[in-house]
């Protein structure tokens, strides 16, 4: 007995200098610091709240003068048939890798878009083995020839990541007389009006090289998926910006038509978009980023351009930790010396914050402990004194915290309620299916997670993404190793399975009105 008292004794002054060590002005400084990573996140959240919230606000005012399509477009009168039949083509190039529980739905919210322009539907697969093949066939027999869709193989990509060799076949493959082409993940569930949307702004503003738009998670209760979610929601603060952003997401990004392969600048190679991408390219939205910064060409971001994007039910920790290497070893290519410098600041910041951010919680979690241990501790001596510093510290961190969950739920919230305003045909999105206490774990897990898996593809200069291992030197591929291919049967987001459930689709006004505008779209059809 005495022997074990003497142990939690010996525990006990571990604890308590241990306490003390971390009321220091330096451990006083790490605290506070972490409080302003807190506030900032939470500023961010608010100005994207607002910038989202803006959108909402205008909507439910063109709703009420009159306009029931509003979420279509804020201008009831840009929808007749006059201003339809004049509306640029668009090609939609879509590289897709396998078949998963969501696919099937999000596919269809592609093809059902309500763009009243000519538009065609390239789905890109490396091969006819892949199950995403067979499912995207059945489903094109569903459309017939309501939509103009069509499936290309590609091949295997030998210079590039699979994903990027599908989309310079895309874009090669596209109809002539398409102006604008946008490149669409097969995890991106669209709006009815997104393309329409997302064209508009590039009619108004020619200036424009490149739209996007981000994704908002809808957990689906693991902690991977909610370490997910809150990897993205910081992310989320440079793409609701209501314009112009310096941020890329490969799920969604409308082009002009220089990426067009038959137009002039494409055939010129302008600004070496192609050499740059097949030559060596990893990430389709790094590099076209780091080429728009290199070149002054402007990026923007919509605020209607939120996406729902429903995570795998069974997405295990396991998923999450791939996907979060994937997303730091996109930081290890390059295109140049700028975009490496840049690459290596990103690394550092992000590094730095990361693990600025986790620091308060580790030091609270002394503090609260020696506070527990004192309050049922009967022996007064110096060594087990309590400096009331540390409970302050603790209780400041609490004050920010809850600011920061409360900025990162009205964002949420805000954005939920957008995206149920941009598809009114679809099953609305709910809040209530957010656990706040998962959210604040996962905000530790991943932030304590990130330097880690950052480090570690710094010094492994090797990712495996969807059974394919891509091998980085200087910055590109240099070599592709498609060994496990066979053996990959989930992806990290979703799992991806040989056979899926035919997603049965709901008859409602919407999906007729769809129909009925890709049949009076029929006449104006490209000849493929």
């Amino acid at each position: 007995m005495r022997e074990i008292q003497s142990a939690l004794d010996s525990i006990d002054l571990l604890l308590f200098a241990t306490s003390r060590a971390l009321c220091s002005p330096f451990a006083v400084f790490v605290q506070i610091q972490g409080y302003v990573i807190c506030l900032l996140l939470a500023a961010g959240w608010a100005g994207a709240a607002y910038v989202r919230n803006r959108e909402v606000r205008q909507m439910r005012k063109c709703m009420k003068d009159g306009n029931p399509f509003a979420f279509l477009s804020h201008d009831i009168h840009a929808l007749e048939h006059l201003n339809q039949v004049n509306l640029p083509g668009v090609t939609v190039v879509m590289p897709l890798k396998g078949f998963g529980e969501h696919n099937l739905h999000n596919w269809r919210t592609q093809l059902t878009s309500l763009y009243g322009g000519p538009l065609e539907f390239l789905f890109i697969v490396d091969s006819t083995e892949d199950p995403a093949y067979h499912a995207v066939s059945r489903l094109l027999l569903d459309f017939k020839d309501d939509v103009n869709a069509r499936i290309i193989v590609a091949g295997p990509s030998t210079t590039c990541s699979q994903k990027v060799h599908n989309q310079l076949i895309g874009v090669e493959k596209m109809h002539k007389d398409s102006k604008y082409v946008l490149f669409l993940d097969d995890d991106a569930r669209l709006h009815p009006g997104s393309i329409g949307a997302l064209t508009a702004e590039m009619i108004k503003n020619p200036e424009i090289f490149i739209q996007t738009g981000y994704p908002l998670d809808l957990p689906s209760g693991s902690l991977g998926s909610y370490c997910i979610y809150e990897y993205h929601m910081p992310c989320s603060m440079g793409f609701a910006t209501g314009g112009r952003t310096f941020f890329l997401w490969g799920g969604c990004m409308m082009a002009r038509n220089f990426i067009s392969m038959h137009a002039d600048d494409f055939r010129t190679d302008k600004h070496g978009i192609v050499t740059q991408l097949s030559d060596g390219g990893y990430s389709d939205d790094m590099t076209l980023a780091a080429i728009a910064g290199a070149h002054k060409r402007l990026i923007t971001s919509p605020p209607v351009a939120v996406f729902p994007h429903p995570l795998a039910s069974d997405l295990t920790f396991s998923r999450y930790w791939n996907y979060l290497r994937k997303q730091t070893f996109v930081l290890e290519s390059y295109t140049s010396y700028v975009n490496w410098l840049m690459n290596r600041a990103l690394f550092s910041v992000h590094c730095y914050l990361s693990w600025g951010f986790v620091f308060p919680y580790t030091m609270a979690m002394f503090h609260v402990a020696a506070a527990v241990r004192f309050h049922f501790k009967h022996n007064f001596a110096e060594e087990y004194i309590l400096n009331p510093i540390g409970l302050k510290l603790v209780g400041g961190l609490f004050v920010v915290t809850t600011i920061e969950l409360l900025s990162m739920w009205n964002l949420t919230r805000i954005e939920v309620r957008l995206c149920n305003m941009l598809s009114p045909e679809a099953p609305p999105l709910s809040l209530s299916a957010y656990n706040w206490c998962m959210v604040f774990v996962a905000m530790v897990v991943d932030n304590f997670l990130y330097p880690i898996s950052a480090i570690r593809s710094h010094f492994s200069q090797s990712i495996n993404w969807s059974g394919i291992r891509y091998h980085l030197r200087n910055g590109k591929i240099h070599k592709i190793d498609r060994t496990m291919e066979k053996g990959k049967k989930f992806s990290d987001l979703a799992a991806k399975r040989l056979y899926g459930r035919k997603a049965q689709s709901k008859i409602s006004i919407l999906g007729s009105l769809s129909r009925s505008l890709a049949n009076w779209r029929q006449p104006k059809k490209y000849d493929v």
